[in-house]
């Protein structure tokens, strides 16, 4: 794809990319872009940060009609941002690593008519309309990629995993409106099912509150005068009102209170938090950042991936770095980690670069290796001079026998000692036989055995430290998933809703319009007596205009009606109908 390979997607990522596929909007889709936008626009420009109106234009977003992401991407490029389409919700960790490039992905769906005031599913207006403008601005840009950055190192729970697959399967089923009451009710039994299994708060579950309280639903400047910046309002023709009603408690920010406070995506926010600036936020995130595993290192860490189950790098005192799944993990007397084993295809990577021949292929089974220092020495292995190495009979085509400090002990003959940066990362040997005690954990039919130099570990993190080669697929979605064969009907409502706002976008109506307005209202009256959108469209223009006085009061009358039978959709109608007096 020629705009993937412009934009240097990494790898890893191309498999969340789709076509936005353009021609697949229906004019009913542009309905509900411009509804929505000139609802948001019309409040926000007042009470919004200042960012928010002038980053509008500047990211390639217009109010009338939806963007496309290619124009975006280039208004995006002066600010160090790009911008891709993806199908729907991504794992976390994808998300984090599309922003940490400075990448916005952006769902390539639209919200349905009937979900115009809220989706639980991704859609474009919230991540283009709600993400892009601000990011215009160059300290909150700096905050979304260290945050980004983080995130994409947080570890979380084989139970949180196992939480965003049945979200996203209940999200899926609840936007494309064809899933039977059945179908739903046993995604969300099986949700709150999974919900209920976790028992604990992982750092990637902190990170995503501090994301949702801050780039989500954040605020600005002070309690009693704040701004709105976080996408989730700026995206919300409901909620960014309400929030600055007293009925949303505004908050200070304070990290240890927001990392503590969790939310519910499926409700309006009960309360809010206000920080001061964006480089109090950057200075926040930093501050969190030392608490987790990836500054840490250590047997704690290394817990948090062997309990994730998933991808993680952990990172030796000598630069190594280890990519896999950690399935075990042996301790010694004081409860520290004397040796770690990773299950299925793993790599070894020196300043996050897989090393030569020592990719999957040869670790497609797994990895393991011992932690420490040995015990004929208080010298780090992975300092180890040429004489040292002599003295301890550690030569190639030599065998040799290495206790450790934990009592492991490695016995085999020497192929290879390779070394970066003065320091011994790692230690081939032939014929190997690891033991612990009296358990063998290394036989030599097992083949060459890799010893991952590091007296200790430094750093753990979740994924790969090499993902460009660890992820290696070049497959690229080309689907646009959720729009529905409902969407692809040129139906009679949506060439309605087409003649309209070509008439708009004309400028001036002819008598022949008119004519075809007349017929419209008509056809609205008898085929959809509760389309109220398409309605107010044609209020809009016939109002604007100053023409066909009688049948505006018709569609009016119509428009009252339907305000009476929802409380909703009566807020929708009233506040369409209160922009045609601004």
């Amino acid at each position: 794809m020629t705009v993937l390979t412009e934009l240097k997607v990494p790898n890893h990522l191309k498999q969340w990319v789709v076509d936005q596929n353009y021609s697949k909007y229906t004019a009913i889709d542009q309905g509900v872009w411009r509804y929505v936008m000139r609802q948001n626009h019309n409040f926000l420009k007042d009470v919004a940060h200042e960012k928010y109106t002038t980053g509008l234009t500047e990211s390639g977003i217009s109010i009338n009609k939806i963007p496309k992401v290619e124009e975006m991407n280039e208004c995006l490029r002066p600010f160090g941002w790009r911008a891709v389409t993806i199908d729907g919700f991504i794992p976390a960790v994808a998300f984090f690593s599309f922003q940490a490039n400075g990448i916005l992905p952006i769902a390539s769906e639209i919200r349905k008519l009937k979900n115009i005031l809220y989706t639980p599913a991704p859609d474009i207006i919230h991540e283009a309309a709600g993400h892009a403008p601000i990011l215009c601005d160059p300290e909150y840009s700096t905050f979304v990629k260290l945050l980004s950055s983080i995130g994409a190192k947080a570890i979380a729970t084989k139970e949180e995993h196992e939480v965003f697959e049945a979200a996203r399967a209940l999200s899926n089923l609840m936007e494309t409106g064809i899933a039977s009451d059945e179908e739903i009710k046993k995604a969300e039994n099986l949700l709150t099912e999974k919900q209920s299994a976790v028992k604990t708060v992982s750092e990637a579950e902190q990170i995503a509150r501090l994301y949702w309280w801050t780039v989500e639903f954040g605020m600005i400047g002070t309690t009693d005068n704040p701004k709105i910046f976080g996408a989730g309002l700026l995206s919300s023709v409901g909620e960014s009102a309400n929030s600055l009603t007293n009925k949303v408690k505004k908050l200070p920010f304070q990290l240890e209170h927001v990392i503590a406070t969790s939310f519910d995506i499926s409700k309006q926010q009960p309360h809010l938090f206000v920080c001061e600036n964006f480089e109090q936020l950057t200075k926040e995130v930093l501050r969190f950042s030392e608490t987790m595993a990836f500054k840490k290192g250590g047997t704690e860490s290394l817990e948090k991936a062997l309990k994730s189950e998933a991808t993680a790098t952990v990172e030796m005192s000598s630069g190594l770095q280890v990519t896999g799944t950690v399935t075990n993990i042996i301790k010694d007397e004081k409860d520290e980690a004397i040796f770690f084993k990773m299950e299925g295809p793993s790599t070894l990577s020196f300043e996050n670069k897989t090393l030569s021949g020592h990719g999957k292929d040869r670790h497609f089974h797994g990895f393991s290796s011992p932690i420490g220092k040995l015990k004929s020495t208080n010298k780090q292995l992975e300092d180890f001079s040429a004489i040292d190495l002599i003295q301890h009979n550690i030569v190639i085509g030599e065998r040799t026998t290495l206790l450790f400090e934990s009592d492991v002990q490695v016995s085999g003959t020497v192929r290879e000692i390779m070394k970066r940066d003065n320091k011994i990362i790692l230690i081939t040997l032939k014929e190997v036989t690891v033991t612990h005690n009296d358990k063998i954990l290394f036989e030599p039919e097992w083949g060459e055995f890799d010893l991952a130099v590091g007296s200790t570990i430094t750093s753990v993190f979740g994924g790969a430290a090499d993902p460009e080669n660890f992820f290696q697929t070049e497959d690229i979605n080309q689907s646009v998933g959720q729009i529905g064969a409902n969407k692809l009907e040129h139906n009679c409502l949506d060439t309605m809703y087409e003649w309209i706002r070509n008439i708009r976008e004309k400028g001036q109506v002819t008598f022949e319009d008119e004519q075809e307005l007349r017929r419209i209202e008509n056809t609205l009256k008898v085929n959809f007596p509760k389309d109220w959108l398409l309605r107010l469209e044609l209020v809009e223009l016939l109002h604007t205009n100053s023409i066909l006085h009688e049948v505006e009061l018709q569609l009016r009358s119509q428009l009252d009606k339907l305000s009476m039978v929802d409380d909703n959709l009566s807020e929708l109608i009233n506040k369409g109908l209160k922009l045609l007096k601004s």
